[in-house]
């Protein structure tokens, strides 16, 4: 890596991990937008299952507050 790399890479691992993860989501998106549109479908769809299943009662969840708390401790 050059300087200037290893320097912004140094960077990116003092970033909070949510933020780093949407770094890391976003670097091999850059290359090909168009690769990230069936994983983007993919997904809703999911997410709509996870949704659903939550209104009816068949899966917990956590409030959002909950799980950021969680992930800043790591």
């Amino acid at each position: 890596m050059s300087g200037g790399t290893q320097s912004l890479f140094d960077e990116a691992l003092a970033l909070p991990p949510v933020e780093r993860a949407a770094l890391i989501e976003a670097l091999p998106a850059s290359f090909d937008p168009n690769r990230r549109r069936p994983v983007d479908r993919q997904w809703a769809v999911e997410s709509k299952k996870r949704l659903d299943a939550c209104d009816r009662g068949e899966m917990n969840a956590r409030p959002l507050e909950d799980v950021v708390r969680m992930i800043k401790r790591q």
